[in-house]
């Protein structure tokens, strides 16, 4: 217990600048407490004392700000910054070295039965009032904007933004949306339909083009013919005058 304890104080020191010693975490972070709350809650849920655990539960986002239900599986090293506002879902799966921000829910998306909540797999990070929802997995050292809302499975190295979220890093290299219906936003269907609009009018003005060339090129063949008539008079008159 004390190693586990110790284990959680230096995740904290090594990831928040803001840390100053070990007192300090553990007398000024109730991120940590919160941690700590679900890992006795958590036990007593796994012993089938389930109203003693969700009790326990309720007394924990009392004092913390923090909502971690005691059938969500956490991982090792979970680092809950500034922590209020937090929710995370009964079946929600965490794993080790994630950090969460203010305001994150781990959530469902309707009254299903089942898993339900999503899975985050090691090293993930969640910006400040994000919201994953959903039966959906984030994963390995994947990093959610701030505001964001995910609703599908993000592939580990990324990066997402966005309501809904998308992809704008992975490994390292940053992703581009070519195709409008890549874009799962409110006015995707609206850039969808002006895209195929664009494309429309691009169609009709290459088809115009093709049928205004041969005359365009028949007047500039014209055109040619009289300048060279009119160079061919000025040397006759040349030759005239001498």
């Amino acid at each position: 217990m004390f190693a586990r304890i110790r284990e959680d104080v230096n995740s904290i020191l090594e990831r928040d600048p803001a840390a100053r010693s070990s007192l300090e975490v553990m007398l000024c972070y109730p991120g940590l407490w919160a941690v700590w709350f679900y890992r006795i809650s958590h036990q007593l849920w796994r012993a089938k004392l389930r109203l003693l655990a969700r009790i326990l539960s309720q007394v924990a986002r009392f004092y913390t700000g923090v909502d971690i239900h005691p059938g969500a599986m956490l991982g090792r090293r979970l680092f809950i910054d500034h922590a209020t506002g937090v929710v995370i879902g009964e079946t929600a799966i965490v794993g080790n070295d994630v950090t969460l921000y203010q305001g994150v829910t781990l959530g469902g998306t309707g009254k299903e039965h089942g898993k339900r909540h999503p899975t985050v797999c090691d090293g993930v990070f969640i910006g400040n009032n994000a919201n994953v929802l959903g039966n959906i997995t984030i994963g390995a050292n994947s990093r959610v904007g701030a505001g964001s809302v995910v609703l599908s499975d993000v592939p580990p190295n990324s990066t997402v933004v966005g309501v809904p979220a998308h992809i704008i890093y992975r490994n390292g290299q940053r992703v581009l949306i070519t195709d409008p219906h890549d874009v799962k936003d409110p006015l995707s269907d609206a850039l969808i339909a002006l895209s195929s609009r664009v494309e429309e009018l691009e169609g009709r003005l290459g088809a115009h083009v093709r049928r205004v060339e041969p005359f365009a090129t028949e007047e500039a063949e014209r055109t040619a013919y009289r300048e060279e008539l009119d160079r061919l008079e000025d040397y006759v008159s040349m030759g005239e005058g001498i």
